[in-house]
Order: structure tokens, then sequence, then C-alpha cells
């Protein structure tokens, strides 16, 4: 299935020169977003993940359905002040400037593996952060899931060493 017909592009958004990739197209249609999501699941069904770390905030969206299909639990990663509890945390560079990532101290238990889910890998700042912070609290990232990758970018190539797993790529802006 070609899911760049599904894909809204929005020119100059957040930023100018942007051409911001809209999921909600997707996950919006019923059919698409189950697609999306066996699609996101099935390389990791028999990794025996014990949680799947959801970064902030779209990948929230896609982390939960994944999780229940795998049947492990979820763990979060958000813009620093967002979570209530003792968090370790993480500054990173993003497209747009720098920002601070946070996860609760006690979401991962060392050894346990790791699945990072998120819509999309860009520069891999973000995701960089969170599998900082997944290997710091001694997670073991089995792979990383995402609908887009936007190689040009670079975040694929800085992020080679994990098993990598997107659905559509755009290759240029």
């Amino acid at each position: 299935m070609n899911l760049k017909l599904y894909i809204r592009e929005i020119p100059n958004w957040p930023i100018n020169g942007v051409n911001f990739k809209d999921i909600t197209t997707l996950l919006q249609d019923a059919k698409l977003f189950k697609y999306v999501v066996d699609k996101m699941t099935k390389p990791f069904l028999k990794k025996h993940i014990d949680k799947v770390v959801a970064i902030d905030a779209r990948g929230f969206l896609l982390a939960s359905p994944i999780a229940y299909k795998i049947g492990c639990g979820v763990c979060l990663v958000r813009k620093k002040g967002k979570l209530p509890y003792k968090t370790i945390e993480k500054s990173y560079q993003k497209e747009y400037g720098p920002d601070i990532l946070t996860m609760h101290l006690d979401t991962i238990k060392r050894g346990e593996k790791i699945l990072i889910v998120d819509d999309l890998l860009a520069t891999g700042g973000t995701v960089a952060a969170a599998a900082s912070m997944v290997e710091e609290l001694g997670g073991q990232i089995v792979g990383m899931t995402f609908i887009v990758d936007l190689p040009f970018l670079g975040g694929s190539k800085k992020l080679q060493k994990y098993n990598l797993n997107w659905l559509v790529s755009y290759d240029s802006e």
C-alpha cells in the first residue's frame, strides 16, 4: 500500500522551509490506522518486548495500540515539565532548535527489552535522546519503529546501530 497517498503534506509548517508530514489523515481512517499499527508491530512481535516507549506526542497515538498488540506496557517520553514524578532528562537538538525530554525514573527496569515508537524519524535527535535515557535506566533497545523516515535529514544513518523499521521514506524535500 502506498501510504504517501494518505499522508497530507503541509508546506512551511511549523517554520518556513519545512514540509510537514501530517499523519492524522492516516489515523482518522480505521482501515489505514489498523494497517499502520500492524505493519509497525510485525517485525517485533516475537522479540519478547517488555515495554514500548512512546515519544511525545504523536508517538503516544501509535505506541498504545502497538503495546496492546504485543502484550506489554507503555512508557512515556515527554517534554520537560510534563511528568509529575522524579525524572531523568536529556537535552537534544531538533530541526527547529534545542529541547529537553524526560522520562520517569522508575518507568524502565534494568534488563527490560524496549521498543521505541514515534511517527517520524527526521534528524534523529528526539529518538536518540529517548534511547539514551532508556539505556541509562538499563533498558535494552530491541528496535525503533516509525511511519515515516526522512533519510535526507540523517536520522536513520545516525541511528543505524539500532533495528530500525519504517513504513514510508521520503528521499528529499
